[in-house]
Parts: structure tokens; sequence; C-alpha cells
């Protein structure tokens, strides 16, 4: 159990900010993905699979929009799933697994999910991995059911214009970091690891990745697209896409 000490609403609201000044449009890309969910669910208590869910971003707003959702989050970094647990209580099942592990989905409490939704976590993991991972989701949903993946897939089409609005992004965010308005990812990780509750986990962190993430891996939405075939998908394509950022779904 987490201490109590933790105020997890406070650190909710520190991962969002910090969050939005990378993905400005943030809500509005989870937003469309439980806007697909409620499209493809015809009842009120869908099983949803938070993937890589983190602090529980995608939780917290499945569950606002729907009440009676049956939610597993996934994770493997122990300071954000310290979060999320002390979030979400008992209104989700918190799971710790390895997506890198081949066997990561027998920590699952259950299979045939109705929607599995992930955002801005699957870049960690590499292209092969990947591939792999998408043919195991697909065996984790029922059929007809939806797989949403919002993250930064680049338009392979137009690579000035791309590198364009990622520079300007980067100024905006530059600027901010600068002024004192948001937290940068270092800024943050900072702040946890003077938390005398979150501290001793991002040492445990530090342990699980030594060396820190790997490095993003951002084919364009199209690779993604043509994987998520591959694995057995019926449909898939481009629910939403925002300059370099993008939503990919499938129907199983």
């Amino acid at each position: 159990m987490i201490p109590y000490e933790l105020d997890a609403w406070a650190w909710q609201e520190s991962w969002d900010r910090q969050q939005e000044a990378y993905l400005p449009d943030r809500e509005h890309r989870i937003g469309t993905m439980l806007d697909a969910v409620d499209a493809t669910v015809d009842h009120d208590s869908p099983r949803l699979l938070d993937l890589a869910g983190g602090t529980g971003s995608i939780s917290l707003r499945a569950l606002a929009r729907f009440p009676r959702a049956q939610v597993t989050l996934v994770d493997l970094d122990p300071v954000l799933l310290a979060i999320a647990e002390a979030s979400l209580g008992d209104r989700a099942t918190i799971v710790t697994a390895d997506l890198n592990a081949a066997d990561w989905a027998a920590a699952l409490p259950h299979q045939g999910y109705d929607a599995i939704l992930t955002a801005t976590a699957l870049h960690w993991i590499d292209g092969p991995r990947l591939a792999a991972l998408y043919t195991e989701l697909h065996g984790l949903l029922r059929p007809g059911g939806l797989f949403a993946n919002a993250d930064h897939m680049p338009d392979e089409g137009l690579p000035t214009l791309t590198a364009r609005l990622t520079a300007r992004e980067e100024t905006r965010r530059t600027a901010r970091y600068t002024a004192g308005a948001v937290l940068s990812w270092p800024a943050w990780w900072a702040h946890v690891a003077a938390d005398p509750v979150l501290a001793p986990l991002a040492e445990k962190r530090r342990q699980i990745y030594p060396g820190g993430h790997s490095s993003d891996w951002l084919p364009p939405a199209a690779w993604h697209l043509d994987a998520l075939r591959a694995a057995g998908f019926t449909e898939t394509g481009l629910l939403w896409r925002g300059g370099a950022d993008a939503v990919v779904a499938a129907l199983r």
C-alpha cells in the first residue's frame, strides 16, 4: 500500500502540467480515443486495458466518462505506478509488468478487453518487439474490440513541415521552462527524488532503468498501420493527427 503522506492529486496535477508542455492537445487526443471506445461498446461497463498507463491519466479520464468501466492499468515504472495506485484506489486493477517481456500478459487479471488504449508510451519499445506486442494485443481483445495508440508518428510525406512544427514547439516549450510556467522532464523527476515517499521508488526505478529508457523509436503512422494489419486486425486507420503526433486505431 502507498503511504497516506503521498498527495496523489497534487502529483497528478504536476504530471499533467509537465506532460502538457510536450503535448498541448493531450486532452483532445485522449478524448478522441474515449470517443472511439464509446462508439464501439454497446454497454456502460467496458473492460479497458490502460497499456503503459503510468500515473493513470487515461484510466482516470475513462472512469470519468464510464464510471462502471472495468479498468486494468499495466506499467513497470514504480514511481508512476505509486501515483496511479494512490489516485485510482480500488477503481482499477494495477498490474506491474514489463512489455518487453514476451510473457507480460500472464500478469493480467483477464482477457477479452473491449478496448486497449495507450498514449505517448510505446516509443520506448523497438520495432521488432512492438510488432510482436501488437500481435499479443490482438489476442487480448474481444472480437470487434478496439486498440488505439497515441504517440509521436510523423507524416513521412511532410518532412520539412514536420521539422518546422517540431522546432516551433521546442522553442515555445523552452520559453515556458525558462519562465517557470511548467516543469521540464528532468525537473519533474528532480522533484520526485526530493519527495520522502517517492524517493525510494525513484531509486528502484533507477535500478530498473540503469541507463534510462532506450532511445525513442518514432516510425511514421504508416509503419504502425502495416504492423497492426500484419498482427491480424481487420480494420486499421488514422483516428487523429496533430502536427507530428497521431492516434492510430484498429479493430480486431
